[in-house]
């Protein structure tokens, strides 16, 4: 199977050693656009009042551009450590076992901004830009320019499942082709069992099922497969095959997190 996460905005800073583009996934595919936005950005970054009205960078986060003026020598991280925030909380990497954060790195890939579709080892720098950011030197929106790229793509031969666990805003950077992929959605079911959509904290819960597949090693190649996993995992999954989505319902308790989580956590 094959898994597709957001980013983050925010990124864990350090790292050891240069970075290299041509060393990411997807390198023959995406590179010359990957160029492309980096010097986009780059430039853009020397002018911090330019920057940080484009990328809506608070006073408190302006520091921020000091990475993107510096991408080629800040460090690098594997991209499944860079990333910060709900989901990566969730599904807390450092503490996965090396045979399951191999599985991670075999099974995942990050959409990013910058970089376009990237594996979960993939090694990149911090960086501060998002899908909806706007770079005068590209003459287009990130959307535009990344789905286009990512149209030279072949899914022919697509890993099995792909389950699609992006944002909107990051989907549209590289559309699936029809029949490609299930998108994951987060529910939620109260204690009177009425099943609830959630908003922000959809994140963990995505988070949370990624760190099970990973943790168990999943070897799962059709959407069977996935929900017969899921029952033995005590996760309460359903698929939609006319609409393609699979949905994710938690238990009310902490935010996002199944009830089998909970239970292992306390």
């Amino acid at each position: 199977m094959f898994l597709l996460l957001p980013p983050s905005e925010t990124k864990r800073p350090g790292g050891a050693g240069a970075f290299d583009p041509a060393r990411l996934r997807f390198a023959d595919e995406l590179a010359e656009f990957r160029r492309r936005v980096r010097e986009a950005l780059e430039s853009l970054s020397s002018d911090e009042a330019a920057a940080a009205k484009a990328l809506k960078l608070g006073v408190k986060n302006r520091a921020e551009l000091a990475h993107n003026r510096r991408l080629g020598e800040s460090g690098v991280l594997p991209a499944i450590e860079r990333y910060t925030g709900v989901l990566y909380d969730a599904l807390d990497v450092a503490t996965l076992d090396p045979a399951s954060r191999k599985w991670l790195d075999d099974h995942v890939a990050v959409q990013s901004a910058l970089f376009g579709l990237i594996g979960a080892g993939d090694e990149i720098p911090a960086y501060r830009l998002s899908a909806s950011s706007r770079l005068p030197e590209l003459a287009m929106p990130l959307k535009r320019l990344w789905s286009g790229a990512h149209a030279a793509i072949s899914w022919d031969d697509a890993p099995g499942l792909v389950l699609d666990l992006r944002s909107q805003d990051y989907a549209a950077l590289a559309p699936l082709p029809d029949g490609i992929g299930w998108f994951v959605h987060v529910a939620q079911r109260s204690a009177d069992g009425e099943v609830r959509a959630l908003n922000h904290f959809n994140k963990a819960g995505k988070g949370d099922l990624v760190r099970r597949l990973a943790s168990d090693q999943a070897a799962v190649s059709d959407m069977d497969a996935l929900l017969s996993w899921g029952s033995s995992a005590g996760l309460e999954l359903h698929a939609d095959t006319d609409e393609r989505t699979l949905t994710l319902v938690t238990r009310l308790g902490a935010p996002g997190m199944t009830a089998s989580r909970q239970a292992d956590a306390g």
